[in-house]
């Protein structure tokens, strides 16, 4: 990417417009697109935020998903191996990769991940 291209597709963000978040995330949740689009193909970043108390049950991603953490207190379950990420922390999830998250208060995660953007629930066997 040029120099130039570059500089014009920076942005501050200081305000962004958010609204209600799919029907698939916890109620209360709220996205904000900052680049591309979720149901495209191609890279997007988007900004959810999470309402205390949300958890997001065993599901999965088919391509890669980058989250970085700008605010709260977000728990991830890998595995059976829970990490509690803060404000700056980062992780990927890796395709394919079974995972749930709670918010254990309210939480402000930012995305960068490869559209279009699925999440597969895992139901339990029987």
């Amino acid at each position: 990417m040029s120099f130039l291209l570059a500089l014009l597709l920076a942005i501050q963000v200081t305000n962004v417009t958010w609204v209600d978040g799919p029907p698939n995330l916890p109620k209360g949740t709220k996205i904000a697109v900052l680049e591309g689009g979720t149901k495209e193909l191609g890279i997007f970043t988007i900004r959810l935020k999470m309402p205390a108390g949300a958890t997001i049950a065993a599901h999965t991603h088919p391509r890669p998903e980058r989250v970085t953490v700008l605010s709260g207190r977000v728990v991830v379950s890998i595995g059976g191996k829970e990490t509690t990420f803060t404000s700056g922390g980062f992780y990927v999830n890796a395709p394919n990769e079974v995972h749930s998250v709670a918010f254990q208060e309210e939480s402000v995660i930012q995305l960068t991940c490869e559209g279009p953007w699925e999440l597969k629930f895992v139901t339990p066997s029987s």
